[in-house]
Order: structure tokens, then sequence, then C-alpha cells
């Protein structure tokens, strides 16, 4: 299982709620943290993208320049900016990130997010398109950007995007690993988890049980079969770790009873009309509760609440189950990211270990 973690670029921490957050969206902060990252085991961090004040994040710090300085202040970190297609020229982010790329020695990854909030787009006089057209403007600016990225004589002619013989230099790095910066996606929908298959390295989904990331981790890995190429998957995650259950779950009982009700109220009424724009309503947060949307990517619901033990038995079973990439957030940051280094890997990586070992005996031979 590899690890992410969502940064903290945006004012108001990763809930919305007023209990006690001993979390920064300054950079001295974030720089202190993605280095305490990368040492307790975090092989990538994404950055938040939010461009006008809304439910709870009065402060935004812009994605890609706050990646690259994160990028420069770690050595192995992979750092990934989000983006809206919509308000970036592909072309404009390719140059961008290549450059990024060489300046952290092939670390740098994008987030291409089709968007659900409206006014970041209107009020900036920019079109709102459509739910699915807005997916299929970020699956054309995906293929712009990979066209770019590995060709030295780019061609594109798609409805939203034209390249007439564009040739960049430098290219991004290429290693033995990636031939171009990593392309993750987020979504849920049927139009969203269909372009996951067909142009997305990951996919990232909002936070699920077991059951809901194993339906959308069969559906995506299926579309990427019909067109011969393979998507890793990311899943969203709150995580409370404490020496007992009894204290994660007060930390969580906390959180959502001094919900800011007026913010999750708000954010709550965006995102569902946002995913009921979509013709069969499978649109994110569609079916999210209240104490759900109190963490706004739906966090809670994967389960990362409890001892060491229990959220690593948890975190294993859903590498079992597919999932190759958890996508965290915590209260407190730099405390509880240093407490998952120190007492909820070292866990996980032996219950791995001995899934693993488990998985590769050999069937007894039964004598005639």
């Amino acid at each position: 299982m590899k690890f992410a973690y969502w940064v903290p670029n945006v004012s108001g921490g990763l809930v919305v709620s007023k209990i006690e957050q001993r979390t920064d969206w300054g950079y001295d902060y974030n720089r202190r943290l993605a280095v305490l990252a990368e040492n307790n085991g975090f092989e990538y961090a994404l950055s938040q993208v939010r461009y006008i004040a809304s439910y709870g994040a009065a402060y935004q710090h812009e994605s890609t320049s706050f990646s690259l300085a994160l990028l420069l202040a770690t050595q192995r970190l992979k750092v990934i900016a989000a983006v809206h297609p919509g308000l970036w020229q592909p072309g404009v982010l390719a140059k961008l990130l290549a450059t990024a790329d060489h300046l952290s020695g092939g670390r740098a990854a994008v987030n291409v997010v089709s968007g659900w909030f409206k006014d970041e787009f209107t009020k900036l006089g920019e079109p709102w398109l459509e739910h699915d057209e807005r997916y299929r403007r970020s699956e054309e600016f995906i293929r712009v950007l990979r066209e770019i990225w590995t060709s030295d004589h780019a061609e594109f002619r798609g409805d939203f995007y034209r390249l007439h013989d564009f040739d960049l230099k430098p290219k991004p790095v290429v290693t033995e690993k990636r031939s171009h910066p990593e392309i993750f996606q987020g979504g849920n929908s049927t139009a969203a988890r269909a372009m996951a298959g067909r142009v997305s390295d990951w996919y990232f989904s909002n936070g699920k049980d077991f059951e809901g990331a194993s339906e959308q981790l069969t559906e995506v890995n299926a579309n990427a079969r019909r067109h011969g190429r393979g998507v890793r998957f990311g899943l969203n995650g709150f995580l409370i770790a404490r020496d007992t259950e009894t204290e994660a779950r007060e930390v969580l009982r906390e959180i959502v009873a001094k919900a800011d009700h007026e913010a999750v109220r708000g954010f709550g009424s965006a995102v569902q009309q946002a995913g009921q724009s979509t013709g069969n309503r499978t649109g994110m947060w569609q079916d999210s509760s209240f104490e759900d949307l109190v963490q706004y990517n739906d966090g809670f619901r994967t389960g990362l609440i409890g001892t060491p033990e229990q959220v690593a038995t948890r975190i294993v079973e859903y590498r079992r189950r597919g999932v190759d990439l958890l996508l965290l957030g915590f209260l407190h940051y730099l405390e509880e990211v240093e407490y998952f280094g120190r007492e909820v890997l070292p866990i996980v990586r032996e219950l791995e270990a001995r899934a693993d070992r488990s998985a590769g005996v050999p069937e007894p031979v039964l004598a005639n």
C-alpha cells in the first residue's frame, strides 16, 4: 500500500468543524510537514485546489506553485498539483509541470479536477459546462498533456483543444517507472469511471467502505481492460489513530458535534446539486450524510478510526481488495503523521508481509 496526504494549503483544516485543529495552511508549516511525511512512510502529497473562499475555506494557496515549493523542500516526496481544465490551458500546464519535474528530479504529478463548484468558473467569467461535458473536456485535457509530453510533433484535434506540430522542450524526466508525470483523476459518476479507464494513470475515489470501494474498483478496472490499459486506485480516508479505540471514537464524536453546520449544509447543497446533474445520479456525494460531509471527501466512511492495530488491519484489507494508495487527512497533522509512521505503518508492513507469505505458500501435495 502506498500513502499520500492531503496538503493543508487551504485554511480550515480537513474537517468542516469548529474543533481545535493544530494544522496550519501556511508554507512554513507545510514545508515542515512535507519533510516529516516523507520520513514517515508517505510517498505522495496532494495539493488542494480552491480559487475562492467557500464552506469554511477562507484562504487558499494556489496548488501548482505550492506543489513546486514542497518539491524543492523535499528529496523523495512526489507532489500532485490539482488543476481545473477550463481554468488552465493544457499546453501552459504541460510546460510548467515539465519544468517542475526537472527541478525536482522527476517527482511532479497532476490531479485533473473536472470541477463541482460553479462559482469558481462563473465568477472568473468562464462557462459552467454540463456535468458530462466537464468530463469530456477533462479527457481531452489529459490526452493533450500526454501528447505534448511524449511527442516531438504533437498533434490533437478535439472539441475543446487543438495542437498543431507542437514540440515541448525539455520534455519531463523519463524514468524506468514512468514516461511522464503521473496523471491522477477523481470523480464518482459513470462518466468519471469511464474516463479513468480510457486515459488516467490513477483514479481517486471519495471515502468508501469495503463494499463501495470494491464496486468502484470493479467498474474502473473493467473500463480500463476494454481499452487495453491498467488504472491504479486511490481511496480517500480521514485517519484517527489513538492508543485506545475509545479515544479515537471520542475524537470523531467531537469533530461531528462541533461541526460548522452552516458551512457543511452549504457545501452539501452545492456538491449534491452537482452530482444530481448526472444522468443516473451517480455523482460524488450523492448518498453522503451530514456526518460524511463534515470531512468534505467522505473520509470518515473509510473507517480508519481506532487503535493502530485496528487501523492497520483495515488498511491491509483495502489492499487485499485492490486499493493501491490511501489519500489521508488528519486533525493535527504534525503529531498524527509522526504517530502514523511510528505506530501504524510498522503494523501495516508486517501484516502485508504476512499476507504475501501466506499467498506465496504452495498447495500441499496430496499422497495417492
